[in-house]
């Protein structure tokens, strides 16, 4: 009996001493508290981690480099909105190193008419009002309130922003583009065409803003610079001459001797009231010659040595003449209606006219 009694007390005192030994074994890798220990093998790399993630604590073992290591081998997944403390690639450095995760959470902020939800871990209102987009100034006031029903608010708090005193306000306007009507004297009469489509400008104005009990009473503003200058829309409106058929070859030489475009009905109006546009016209009393009847005619010879029967010639000749004496084709028409009571180059009065002599 005796003998019994002393090989289980032995049995009993070798299972104790395995017991310890596991015991000692383990607790050079895991302290009080520690989840679990990376497969690791190098005590000189290995730290204690502590997670605080919204309340819950968790410690671990491990060699991980960086914040962000740490918490993939934890299988602990940040969203986004989420702040951890540290940052993620902060280096572990100490033995004993803390790791704080601040879950986001929805919030509302109220400014005025302005309601806009925010995905937040931040506690600080100012925070929250500028990571919803806008801009806190000195004297605003910031009202927390803690919502009753989440299904009802959408958000666990509201922010609403209270405004007073003044402040300046950068806003970007946009500017107008303006049409600009071109005529171009090769195109159809009263056809149009877009030549440009036309783009509004922008430009950034500063405005001082004053508010009472959250409400705009004055608005003044400080100055404005354009970012962007509005592109003109550009309309094409034809303008070309319509000639009679009768008129048509005469056209054609005014064309040819260099008279524009703008200036034909002009131009072909005077000549056929000087000489019916007939390069042979002669006056039997003066002896002025040729289409711009000149005086004497051989002056055209400055144009060509075939003055006498070239009408190109001598338009080209009666183009000079006009541009030189009253200024171009509508001056000289202008003189022309005055019937000798203007002056040749501004409408003033004239004892006679004196037309192409």
């Amino acid at each position: 009996m005796i003998k019994l009694q002393s090989r289980i007390r032995d049995f009993c005192c070798l299972v104790l001493i395995g017991l310890i030994g596991i015991f000692l074994a383990f607790s050079c890798f895991l302290r009080p508290g520690a989840a679990f220990a990376d497969d690791e093998t190098s005590d000189d790399t290995m730290h204690f981690v502590t997670i605080y993630d919204d309340g819950a604590e968790l410690t671990v073992k491990t060699a991980a480099p960086t914040v962000k290591d740490v918490l993939e081998r934890a299988e602990i997944s940040i969203n986004d909105a989420d702040l951890v403390e540290p940052a993620l690639d902060s280096v572990i450095t100490s033995d004993d190193y803390n790791i704080n995760i601040h879950r986001a959470r929805p919030a509302l902020v109220i400014d005025g008419m302005n309601r806009r939800y925010v995905m937040t871990a931040s506690f600080d209102p100012k925070t929250i009002v500028r990571e919803a987009g806008l801009t806190v100034y000195d004297g605003d006031e910031i009202i927390i309130d803690v919502n009753r029903s989440f299904l009802e608010a959408g958000a666990v708090s509201t922010y609403r922003v209270e405004r007073n005193g003044g402040r300046t306000l950068t806003i970007e306007e946009s500017i107008p583009y303006a049409t600009e009507t071109r005529y171009d004297y090769n195109l159809a009469k009263g056809e149009r065409q877009l030549e440009q489509p036309g783009e509004d400008g922008r430009r950034l104005s500063i405005y001082e803003v004053k508010f009472e009990n959250n409400v705009e009473v004055s608005r003044e503003l400080i100055s404005e610079e354009t970012v962007l200058e509005p592109v003109p829309e550009i309309i094409v409106v034809g303008a070309k001459a319509t000639i009679p058929p009768e008129r048509a070859q005469c056209a054609n030489w005014a064309r040819e001797a260099g008279v524009a475009e703008e200036d034909l009905q002009v131009a072909l109006d005077l000549i056929y009231h000087e000489s019916g546009c007939r390069y042979n016209a002669k006056n039997s009393s003066s002896g002025a010659y040729g289409i711009p009847q000149a005086l004497p005619g051989n002056k055209m010879a400055t144009k060509g040595d075939d003055w006498e029967t070239n009408p190109v010639t001598q338009i080209r000749w009666m183009i000079d003449y006009v541009n030189g004496r009253y200024g171009g084709w509508q001056q000289a028409m202008n003189f022309w209606r005055c019937l000798g009571t203007c002056s040749s180059k501004n409408g003033t009065v004239n004892n006679k006219a004196s037309y192409w002599y």
